[in-house]
């Protein structure tokens, strides 16, 4: 049986800033993810991917953000059980919860925080016939773990969304051959990543095909060529490519956390903005998996939830207690 002050179920960048956050506090966590290591969706989805928005850093890759905020947390020396699922949660007394997981792992803990991210996931494939034959390392993959396998590859990427106008700037240089099918006129990624992409199409290093969808995908024992169609003019081409990466996004499922008696709205845990609690006393969320008025799905803002949980969470923990902050350019960072 494993003892703590928090429980964090999950083990993303978030979850582990929170570990930081709360060793300021002088608080113990111990976190738990399905994954077989710590990092989340970057360690496992886009170890690679280049990351612009978090303060300090112009450029970092998923895999660095990882490794830092590992560092970040090591002094509070937290603990882990991977490769784990938490399938029940239950509130034994006003600060005594006991979570066990699939694998009959039981944690004793005073807070509880899911930092879950988008919970359990899949990607979301587009209605393209015949997909299958080329996924497994034929062609057809839905997210990209090296991008040094594609030097010198003829790709096409699928998709209007944040990662697929990261990945189209980081490997327009990369690919021998890089062409950026979207289905609209428009793009749902930040708007300085439409500005890049849309200058590398101008500067001709790559090819960018607007109100474009997927008709099919062709080849014998691996990816030869994708057909496609503009949605306007009807006009059906077919380009030769060694890949085709389709990026719209994740099928988020709660799994075992919908059945903890959480308020739940669209597959998200819906939690008071004063401190990221939910509405089950000394029980938190934070991250993508939280939803609340005017939520933006950043790590930086996730970061912010952290912080002012940890804040909560110590209170609860010691009530009665008077905390007063102080900078950490003045206390400095103490191990445990």
């Amino acid at each position: 049986m494993i003892q703590t002050d928090i429980a964090i179920v999950g083990a993303g960048p978030v979850a582990l800033f929170a570990v930081f956050e709360a060793g300021l506090l002088k608080m113990r966590c111990h976190l738990v993810d399905y994954l077989p290591q710590p990092g989340g969706q970057l360690s496992e989805i886009y170890p690679k991917k280049p990351i612009y928005d978090i303060p300090g850093f112009p450029i970092i890759n998923a895999e660095e953000l990882v490794v830092n905020l590992m560092k970040q947390a090591e002094p509070f020396k937290p603990t882990f059980t991977l490769g784990q699922r938490i399938e029940s949660l239950e509130k034994k007394g006003e600060r005594d919860f006991i979570l066990t997981t699939n694998l009959g792992t039981v944690i004793h803990s005073k807070v509880v925080v899911i930092a879950g991210g988008l919970g359990c996931f899949e990607p979301r494939k587009p209605e393209v016939k015949g997909l299958e034959r080329f996924e497994n390392g034929k062609g057809i993959n839905y997210m990209i773990l090296d991008p040094e396998k594609y030097r010198g590859q003829k790709m096409i990427i699928a998709g209007g969304g944040d990662s697929a106008l990261d990945w189209t700037i980081f490997l327009s240089s990369i690919c021998s051959e890089l062409t950026l099918v979207h289905r609209s006129e428009s793009f749902r990624g930040a708007p300085d990543s439409v500005s890049k992409v849309m200058n590398l199409a101008k500067e001709g290093k790559i090819k960018l095909l607007l109100n474009t969808n997927l008709l099919s995908v062709n080849g014998s024992d691996k990816l030869e060529s994708v057909s496609l169609k503009n949605a306007k003019t009807n006009e059906e081409q077919t380009i030769t490519t060694d890949h085709l990466i389709p990026l719209f996004g994740l099928s988020p499922k709660l799994g075992p956390i919908e059945h903890w008696g959480l308020q739940i709205d669209k597959n998200a845990i819906e939690v008071n903005t004063d401190d990221y609690s939910t509405n089950v006393k000394g029980v938190y969320a934070i991250g993508d998996i939280n939803t609340y008025t005017n939520k933006l799905k950043l790590i930086l803002c996730g970061f912010h939830e952290a912080a002012l949980m940890s804040h909560s969470a110590f209170k609860y923990i010691n009530p009665g207690i008077k905390y007063t902050m102080k900078y950490t350019t003045v206390n400095g960072v103490n191990e445990f």
